[in-house]
């Protein structure tokens, strides 16, 4: 679709929306705009979980929208078109046969893409936007601020996840960032930005039909809550090491688990409250 028609309706709507990098890949973006909200108020982009849910995701910050004038939107990855872990949580990076893809045909870059074409039909004047994802949304995003460019986010925070890449090049992605043609420079830019890590303290399934179990992810720990306290602690070590500056923060969610509803609430309350 052209860009510049992407101008959602005042409440709910769900706009067609292709990628000039997937265009044999339409996705979906869910949004909420209420009726008092100005180009110049913030926007919250949200990525869903591993039911590739963003109308669920989206409706779940309707009550912040309302209350602090957010457009909420939440680029929804259908499964037909973007199918299992590859082709959501881990981004398109690496193809079927174990090469690397070019970059231009990762999926990290698709929701500034968004919103560059929400700026485009004059629906937003925001510099920056906030990012949150929760489960397998939150690798989504935790993946982008590892890869992308952070001058568009003016917050990110990752929740409950199912586990991470870790900020190292030793490690191949996706279990660290080695082969994709980072390096140092791009590693410091990471540790440095201020992220938020939310982690549920009862998020402590480890038989969780979802949670992955690869030996990578293992090491990490066997709940998404160690997992959580794992990756931030590497990167504080990581950071140490090399002698870079380190902002990332863990914040625990008390009495919460893997509950996208409700970590969705405590990012709005952390954020706008």
């Amino acid at each position: 679709m052209n860009p510049a028609n992407l101008d959602p309706a005042v409440g709910r709507d769900a706009l067609a929306f292709t990628d000039a990098a997937q265009p044999d890949r339409a996705l979906v973006i869910h949004t909420y705009r209420p009726a008092a909200h100005a180009p110049d108020d913030p926007v919250v982009l949200v990525q869903h979980g591993v039911y590739r849910n963003g109308d669920d995701y989206r409706d779940h910050w309707i009550e912040a929208a309302e209350r602090h004038r957010l457009l909420i939107v939440a680029t929804t990855f259908p499964a037909a078109r973007f199918p299992g872990v590859e082709g959501y949580n881990n981004g398109l990076v690496i193809a079927e046969d174990g090469a690397t893809r070019p970059r231009s045909q990762w999926t990290y870059g698709i929701p500034g893409r968004v919103v560059q074409a929400l700026r485009a039909a004059g629906v937003t004047r925001r510099r920056n936007v906030r990012l949150f994802g929760h489960s397998a949304g939150g690798q989504f995003a935790h993946r982008i601020m590892a890869i992308e460019p952070h001058e568009l986010f003016e917050a990110a925070c990752p929740a409950n996840s199912g586990w991470y890449t870790l900020p190292t090049l030793e490690r191949a992605f996706p279990e660290g960032l080695g082969g994709l043609g980072l390096g140092p420079r791009n590693l410091a830019r990471w540790l440095a930005y201020p992220m938020t890590i939310l982690a549920g303290d009862q998020d402590v399934d480890p038989n969780d039909a979802n949670l992955q179990r690869t030996p990578e992810a293992m090491a990490q720990g066997a709940t998404r809550f160690e997992r959580a306290r794992y990756f931030h602690d590497f990167a504080r070590r990581e950071a140490a090491r090399l002698g870079y500056a380190f902002r990332w923060r863990l914040v625990v969610v008390p009495g919460v688990g893997h509950d996208g509803g409700a970590m969705s609430r405590a990012a709005a309350a952390l954020w706008f409250a």
